[in-house]
């Protein structure tokens, strides 16, 4: 029986609620009953190891991949996706690769401008630098101006200074124009800087193994601020690294 996937009126105050997914690639079962809720105007993280289905939720929620089972419900209008890659159009300039998905030159040059590319409109892909592509990446989500934000692994590769600046340019977007945003990493730190609410995921088949109530400042949060690094090794001491299949510490097993 496959899943279902529709648009409610109303979901008790949430943007996103997913109920009891389920994921197989032919014998390869993917996703294991997964439960997720987002509300309106949240900021949440899908934590878990490389491999174990975050990337196909997001697929599942955009309405790309079809669910083998569970419900994915949905009271927003319009979705954006950020994926790993750029897939930005090489032999088009900046604007050309947004005019491709909106020919509304208008906004297209408000986006530039939102996410500080409009003085690198008429550069191509081959003259961008990995963080300034991503941005390009962003800029393209936006245009079909999303009130739900799903970004697959952004931040990706990137050096530390280049993916804390995308990052506050990210929450800062998501803040200024009230929109939901999940996440899916395989980094903590990212994690704790980006969402409200964090649930991890076991190894594939995937499972919700915890979910971690973020009570830190959504404002200001960055790789150094100690609050943020307390919080990180108070979640590490509670065993963290387990649902990711890693072994047990010895000063813990003690």
């Amino acid at each position: 029986m496959g899943g279902v996937r529709k648009k409610v009126a109303d979901i008790a105050g949430n943007a996103l609620k997913i109920e009891k997914l389920s994921k197989s690639y032919g014998t390869l079962k993917v996703l294991d009953e997964i439960d997720v809720e987002v509300k309106k105007g949240e900021r949440v993280a899908l934590l878990g190891p490389s491999g174990c289905g975050k990337t196909t939720i997001l697929k599942i929620v955009a309405g790309l991949t079809r669910p083998d089972g569970g419900n994915i419900l949905l009271e927003v209008s319009k979705i954006g996706f950020v994926f790993q890659e750029d897939r930005l159009i090489p032999w088009k300039t900046v604007c050309g690769n947004l005019e491709f998905v909106s020919s509304d030159t208008h906004k297209v040059e408000k986006v530039l401008k939102l996410v500080r590319l409009w003085d690198y409109r008429n550069f191509y892909p081959l003259q961008l630098s990995g963080g300034m592509k991503q941005r390009v990446n962003l800029a393209r989500a936006l245009l079909v101006e999303p009130d739900l934000l799903l970004l697959d692994e952004p931040f990706k590769g990137l050096d530390l200074e280049i993916k804390a600046e995308l990052m506050n340019e990210i929450l800062r977007m998501c803040r200024s124009m009230s929109i939901t945003a999940l996440l899916v990493t395989h980094d903590l730190r990212e994690a704790l800087i980006f969402a409200d609410r964090i649930y991890v995921l076991s190894p594939a088949p995937a499972r919700v193994k915890n979910v971690l109530e973020i009570d830190l400042p959504s404002e200001h949060r960055d790789f150094c601020d100690t609050k943020l690094l307390d919080k990180e090794k108070e979640v590490l001491s509670q065993g963290f690294w387990l649902p990711f299949g890693l072994p047990e510490s010895p000063l813990r097993s003690k």
